[in-house]
């Protein structure tokens, strides 16, 4: 399905360019932008994770765009981000006045054959990354699973927030790749419900959620030991969690670390942002020099500590990187990952 997505990415540049020469592009960044209202689709509900990182930004990031335009949020969750996903590649406006945030995992959704994600990858306008992270699996404190031994012959119910999502492709992965025994549970519309399922003891636990998002969401959860953590997904062992295994090193054969691999490259888009396709090259420009720039600005980066948002620019040049070499993995790696996922 995405043999040549490379030629298409560049005929899709082509495409813009021709388009930034036609009289309704005509204008110059600095024109267009002024005084301009500008939307930030973020695919999960307000108050999640990833409305935090967008909220933070959209509050510094028109400082770097020429004529200092103005942002207004809409939240649109539903079907696991294949709502906020098909209004940016479909229906948004190409213009660059329109910006995203969705699931980091979503990307790779169709270079895995699911046949609801109707877009091509590469051809949207990749922003950047906010943040690259590493996940953690978890169980309640309470819970007799409290290692990866344990969960390699115990049972876990997990949350499972829509397909394509990470929630639910992740403990599939694990089960397969790793001998894990996740149980999904599904039907739960965010992280944000499922975190409260789990306090709440109608949970086991979280097979999948990034750190950083535990750190700002719930930081009395690692802080208080509320929570057992039985593996984390670096490559490295990490001093901050000292004897907590990664569940790369669980992998069977190398097919299966390589499937691993792939499925955990979206964890360096941890934060990712995106604009429509066939937006002018010159406001594509713009928009990723203004993010990258709102990277580095003190007084973003003060709001961000205070907030507990974890900050690590990935610029739009790394993310294209490795959306272009997941799109080119070799076929048995690729149908591994199929195959584990019933696909």
């Amino acid at each position: 399905m995405l043999t040549g997505l490379t030629r298409r990415l560049a005929m899709t540049a082509s495409l813009g360019l021709a388009l930034g020469g036609s009289p309704a592009h005509a204008q110059t960044p600095d024109v267009f932008y002024k005084g301009r209202q500008m939307i930030m689709v973020v695919y999960s509900p307000p108050g999640s994770t990833y409305d935090l990182y967008a909220r933070a930004l959209v509050r510094h990031m028109p400082r770097h765009i020429p004529g200092e335009p103005n942002f207004i949020v809409q939240n649109m969750p539903g079907a696991g981000g294949l709502k906020a996903m098909d209004y940016l590649y479909n229906i948004a406006p190409k213009d660059g006045s329109v910006i995203g945030t969705v699931g980091r995992g979503l990307a790779f959704e169709p270079m895995l054959g699911h046949k609801e994600f109707k877009f091509d990858p590469l051809r949207f306008t990749w922003i950047g990354s906010m943040s690259r992270d590493v996940s953690l699996a978890i169980s309640w404190h309470t819970s007799k699973v409290k290692t990866l031994a344990d969960l390699q012959k115990n049972e876990v119910m997990t949350p499972g927030t829509g397909a394509g999502a990470d929630s639910e492709i992740m403990p599939l992965a694990y089960n397969a790749l790793a001998g894990t025994k996740f149980k999904v549970i599904n039907g739960y519309p965010n992280t944000v419900q499922a975190a409260l399922a789990l306090e709440n003891g109608e949970l086991d636990g979280i097979a999948y959620w990034a750190w950083g998002s535990i750190n700002s969401s719930k930081p009395d959860w690692l802080r208080d030991k509320k929570v057992n953590v039985l593996f984390h997904t670096g490559g490295k062992p990490l001093p901050q969690l000292p004897g907590v295994p990664s569940i790369r090193d669980a992998a069977q054969n190398d097919l299966d670390r390589k499937a691993l691999d792939f499925l955990l490259a979206r964890e360096v888009l941890s934060r990712p942002f995106l604009a429509p396709p066939d937006i002018p090259a010159d406001r594509v420009k713009v928009l990723r020099a203004a993010f990258n720039a709102t990277m580095k600005d003190p007084a973003f980066l003060q709001e961000a500590e205070r907030a507990a948002l974890e900050i690590e620019l990935v610029t739009s040049e790394e993310t294209e990187k490795v959306l272009r070499s997941a799109a080119n993995s070799p076929p048995d790696v690729i149908n591994r990952v199929k195959s584990l996922l019933g696909r």
